[in-house]
């Protein structure tokens, strides 16, 4: 009788806990869809920042919106070692601010906008100031992440701030190598 006792006891227990592990997933999902309206928009020149947020737009249940520059960048405008390219001479100069061909709609819609983008010079590159300053993101919660070849996120936020000051700022997030359950835990974590 007591070994029955004891079996009942257990089943009742781990049907309590599935119940509640069940109730917990639900009212984390519900969490992050009571955040409001999220945006992922993001600049890439190679396609890697693009495969990035394309990704996280989609495990974040996100809008996308692709920063375009007015004038796209060439590969010779992306040589780094060469001093007078396009890049080098725009991060040189950290007031630059290529212009942008399209803009966000109704951004006002939108409680969270995650920023991408690819580390250039240890920093964002200074389009994303110029995306930044189109818009009034007081009280919105900025996520910036970015893929580099290797290096992290450098001096980025001393950069970036000021081109949204009225912003809730969290830390950049390095993107390379992120498998979709690591993007769905550090999404649970904001």
């Amino acid at each position: 009788m007591k070994f029955k006792h004891l079996l009942i006891t257990i089943i009742a227990g781990c049907m309590a806990m599935a119940t509640m592990a069940a109730g917990s997933a639900q009212n984390n999902s519900e969490t992050m869809s009571n955040n409001g309206k999220k945006l992922v928009a993001y600049f890439s020149a190679t396609g890697t920042t693009m495969e990035a947020a394309t990704r996280l737009a989609r495990i974040a249940g996100a809008d996308l919106h692709e920063i375009v520059p007015e004038t796209l960048y060439t590969p010779a405008d992306l040589n780094w070692r060469d001093k007078s390219s396009r890049s080098s001479v725009e991060m040189a100069d950290k007031s630059s601010r290529p212009a942008i061909a399209n803009r966000v709609e109704n951004i006002e819609q939108y409680d969270t906008v995650f920023v991408g983008y690819p580390i250039w010079w240890y920093i964002a590159p200074t389009i994303i100031n110029t995306f930044l300053e189109q818009y009034d993101f007081s009280g919105k919660t900025i996520v910036p992440f970015f893929t580099s070849g290797g290096s992290g996120a450098g001096e980025t936020m001393k950069f970036l701030k000021p081109s949204a000051p009225g912003a809730n700022w969290l830390e950049p997030k390095n993107f390379n190598y992120m498998s979709d359950a690591e993007v769905e835990t550090w999404l649970k974590s904001l």
